[in-house]
């Protein structure tokens, strides 16, 4: 091996997996659930931004790794996030669990490899009980908007948002039906203005632009015809770094200027050849063009950010040009009101009518920017779930009681099972009956007790009994309405397990030599 790499070998290599594993687990566990806490995180930037959050995804991200297990973990959580939008937190415990039971066997002498051929079919096992208690009220569109409402409110109540979850699981429910069964969150903009309070939240049909027109310009206009550009409209400076133009008199320079002015201007009338009554561009505006536009009667907006143009030319029907000698084969975007309008402090443009008819906009207030920024992770969270609901329309139920029901069909399978598999898969329904058992810890409640009373409900057949939060109890949790999806919580089961089997099967750590420095014997 090369000088300087590092290797470690059978068990302690799978002990170093173990522990980087499940501390990361224990790093996210507390945030688990409707009574979960909360973490700071802070910045070394200079900046020194602060976020605070309970979201998984978000803290995983947001800390630097060196144990490679522990990496693992990280990507299955971001993988969960852009899956499904939610379960971030319950994938890294699961399989953090997981792990801290194949330890325990592994001390009893099991092989890895033995385990591993348990857990998946402990896993076959979990996935067909939850397949079959599944429910779909897709076909019955009453009952498949108060499911999307129960899912949205469950979503939203282990959030920041959880004191005013009936509210934006409307807002979020309405927003996703907007979608017509499409599921592209592009369509849905959220906005973020410091001021007033989360309850001053509100949807806005069409598309909102945090931009201002520009200065003697039309402040409303009516049937607008949008021309999307990036391309640069100040004056045409010479970019070359260092160059110098030597002129032997100052009226050569006064030339210069007029030529760079009659540029800029048969650039703005070949914009105009467009048919255009609304030009909005990536970059700058300068001021002669900006004059030029107002002249002319066309409302220019300048330097809308990328992510906005990108959106703006979905939902217009547009397409984003930098070239304008062919007007004929230039899109232009349609929109039947642009107009201002004043949220909080601040001036936006609307635009009403927008030929994505789906297009719609949400308008986040609150007190500070940290509240802002976890009320958008939430409710980017819950719109994630529904779409996905939206898709594959079936349901199950949540507090726990999903969990209980897949530990209890494993347990079954064990006790059919001989020879060694049937620990590992005891094991594995130990794992699930802990996310239960950390939710209700989490509230500060006795979750022996309540744990108990669960298991003992679902083996009489009571497969509907599940964690009350509110009241600290067991419950009915399809009276209460606790529903989640069935692609969140298959995705949890599938990729928790998938991820604790790959760190199982480790057996070996090599770490690459560090780079070696070479001394410079240039001359100097």
């Amino acid at each position: 091996m090369i000088y300087g790499a590092e290797e470690e070998k059978s068990e302690t290599a799978r002990m170093s997996s173990f522990v980087g594993a499940i501390a990361i687990g224990d790093l996210v566990k507390s945030t688990l659930g409707p009574k979960g806490m909360d973490k700071i995180l802070q910045s070394s930037s200079n900046n020194d931004t602060v976020q605070v959050t309970n979201d998984g995804a978000t803290i995983l991200k947001a800390i630097g790794v060196d144990n490679p297990a522990a990496k693992v973990l990280v990507d299955i959580s971001k993988v969960q996030d852009d899956e499904v939008g939610d379960g971030t937190t319950s994938v890294v415990v699961l399989a953090c669990e997981l792990l801290k039971e194949a330890e325990s066997l592994v001390g009893q002498k099991l092989h890895p490899q033995t385990i591993v051929s348990g857990w998946r079919k402990a896993v076959d096992e979990a996935r067909r009980a939850l397949t079959e208690s599944a429910l779909d009220n897709g076909n019955d569109p009453e009952k498949f908007q108060e499911d999307l409402m129960n899912i949205a409110r469950t979503t939203l109540s282990s959030k920041i948002l959880t004191q005013h979850k009936d509210y934006f699981s409307t807002l979020a429910v309405n927003a996703v039906l907007r979608l017509k069964g499409s599921g592209n969150l592009d369509a849905i903009q959220i906005i973020k203005k410091l001021g007033g309070n989360l309850r001053d939240s509100y949807l806005e049909e069409g598309f909102l632009l945090d931009k201002k027109i520009g200065v003697n310009q039309p402040k409303r206009v009516e049937n607008a015809k949008i021309l999307v550009a990036n391309t640069p409209m100040d004056a045409d400076k010479i970019k070359v770094f260092g160059s110098r133009v030597r002129v032997d008199a100052v009226s050569k320079v006064a030339e210069l200027e007029l030529a760079e002015k009659e540029k800029m201007k048969d650039k703005v009338e070949k914009i105009l050849k467009h048919g255009c009554n609304v030009f909005i561009n990536r970059q700058l505006i300068y001021n002669y063009p900006e004059q030029l536009f107002a002249d002319a009667g066309v409302m220019a907006i300048e330097h809308a950010d990328f992510e906005g143009v990108e959106r703006l030319a979905l939902v217009t029907g547009a397409e984003i040009v930098s070239t304008f000698d062919c007007p004929e084969k230039t899109k232009l975007g349609q929109c039947a009101v642009i107009e201002e309008v004043m949220i909080g402090e601040d001036k936006l443009l609307r635009f009403s009518g927008v030929k994505l008819g789906e297009a719609c906009s949400i308008v986040l207030r609150g007190a500070t920017q940290q509240i802002l920024d976890e009320a958008e992770r939430s409710l980017h969270d819950a719109l994630c779930v529904l779409s996905q609901t939206v898709k594959e329309t079936r349901t199950v139920f949540g507090g726990g009681c999903s969990e209980m029901l897949m530990a209890e069909a494993v347990s079954q399978l064990a006790a059919r099972t001989p020879g060694k598999e049937a620990i590992a898969m005891e094991a594995f329904a130990r794992a699930l009956r802990m996310l239960p058992t950390i939710i209700a810890d989490n509230a500060g409640y006795d979750s022996a007790e309540l744990i108990a009373q669960m298991r003992a409900a679902h083996a009489q057949g009571k497969h509907t009994i599940g964690l009350d939060m509110v009241r600290g109890e067991v419950g009915d949790v399809a009276e209460l309405g606790i529903t989640e999806s069935f692609q969140v919580k298959r995705q949890v089961l599938v990729s928790g397990a998938e991820a604790a089997e790959m760190i199982m099967r480790v057996d070996n750590i090599i770490k690459a030599a560090p780079r070696q420095r070479v001394p410079d014997d240039r001359c100097h």
